[in-house]
């Protein structure tokens, strides 16, 4: 029999990487509360391509911050988590032949054993983001094996789509429990769920997020004058309309774009804009106190199959600092379409914003949108994720499901 829930403890393959990535993301936001009283291995990320040259922005980069994660091992990063246990493994993405994916998931699925073993894990449930963890963690089924559907992963430009495709399809069909961000992407894939499927909406860290006095105001951004138009969050080519930021500070001169976070690739067409600032990367505590600063904040999305099957965790982080949003056209956006402004083309967008600038909100619809997302917290998506947990094992139990096997 398996134990109680409350007992079980958790090895979970992530989307990112600890230490090096921004721990906004949802993996990391709902696995570090399931620390709190729930034993968890964190597997940092193994990745869906290799990185090559011609073809991955930065490839060698990539590859050294990776092998500086590997030299890392295994870690207890939080002294207030001491059930938190983040493991890098030294992958070999070679995902182009049979023999290579098959050789590179036995040889990450040995060193997570071997972190499990040591740190005294036993039955786990499984969770799962990048399908490419699937291979890797099939063959250790020793609970139940949640899938994280926060993206459609096979629709990432530089993977090899046919076969992130496939394991997406295989843990569509082999998870007990499919945990959807993007209702949207839920409902297109239900032939395949059959029942096993469920919205988890993501959270926002309502305390960090919140709009206080302007004395916070870092000293970078206090040199950038007002009205400020601005975006923080990954700039990546695949997401992130670069075209569409340069025309707004062209079509904006009086204002200034204001971009936070790190580049990776093509931004190279924002160099030489007089109000365009790229301030780099600042450590995600440090976000609110640049945002709440912010006159018009903005989602710049593209057009492409990845947006419209996400679910963007900065548009609550917006919502929750009090800001007008303009967001280019996407499915997740409508559902906050009373309160933020959507456009549909690039003159819709330069109208939006400068209607925006023209007409600032007062403290009242800045609580108003505030209070939209107040009950949206992480705590309480992680409450309700073990809820979907009992009830998908209680299920499982009743149909007599198969014993657990061995690590």
């Amino acid at each position: 029999m398996r134990p109680e829930l409350s007992e079980r403890s958790f090895i979970a393959f992530a989307g990112g990487d600890w230490w090096y990535h921004n721990r906004a993301h949802s993996d990391f936001q709902l696995l570090t509360r399931l620390a709190r009283d729930h034993k968890v291995l964190l597997v940092n990320s193994i990745g869906m391509r290799m990185p090559l040259p011609g073809k991955t922005s930065q490839p060698f980069q990539k590859i050294w911050r990776k092998l500086k994660s590997v030299m890392r091992m295994l870690r207890r990063p939080v002294p207030e988590l001491p059930l938190l246990y983040v493991f890098s493994p030294l992958p070999f993405p070679l995902y182009r032949t049979a023999t290579g994916r098959r050789f590179a998931a036995w040889f990450v699925r040995q060193q997570v054993r071997l972190a499990a073993n040591w740190v005294g894990i036993r039955d786990p449930v499984i969770f799962l983001t990048p399908p490419t963890a699937w291979p890797v963690a099939k063959a250790m089924h020793a609970g139940s094996v949640v899938y994280n559907r926060s993206d459609k992963h096979s629709s990432f430009q530089e993977a090899d789509r046919a076969y992130i495709r496939q394991l997406e399809q295989e843990l569509l069909e082999g998870a007990d429990l499919v945990l959807y961000a993007s209702e949207t992407l839920m409902q297109s894939e239900a032939a395949r769920t059959r029942g096993r499927a469920r919205h988890l909406d993501h959270g926002v860290e309502v305390e960090l997020f919140r709009f206080d006095p302007p004395a916070r105001e870092p000293q970078d951004l206090a040199r950038i004058p007002k009205p400020r138009i601005g975006f923080f969050g990954g700039l990546r080519s695949f997401m992130v309309d670069f075209d569409l930021l340069a025309h707004v500070a062209r079509s904006l001169p009086d204002a200034q774009l204001v971009l936070i976070g790190e580049a990776e690739d093509q931004t190279d067409r924002l160099v030489g804009i007089p109000n365009l600032h790229l301030l780099g990367h600042r450590d995600y505590e440090r976000i609110p106190s640049y945002g709440m600063h912010f006159d018009v904040a903005l989602l710049p999305y593209m057009n492409n199959e990845w947006i419209r099957c996400c679910n963007p965790i900065k548009l609550k982080e917006y919502l929750a600092l009090g800001l007008s949003v303009v967001a280019t056209e996407f499915p997740e956006a409508h559902r906050y379409e009373a309160h933020i402004r959507i456009a549909p083309d690039r003159d819709a967008f330069i109208a939006a914003v400068r209607a925006c600038l023209e007409n600032p909100l007062d403290h009242e619809a800045r609580e108003q949108r505030r209070a939209l997302i107040a009950d949206n917290t992480w705590d309480a998506a992680t409450r309700r994720l073990l809820d979907l947990l009992a009830e998908t094992e209680g299920r499982d139990e009743t149909r007599g499901g198969s014993s657990p096997g061995p690590l």
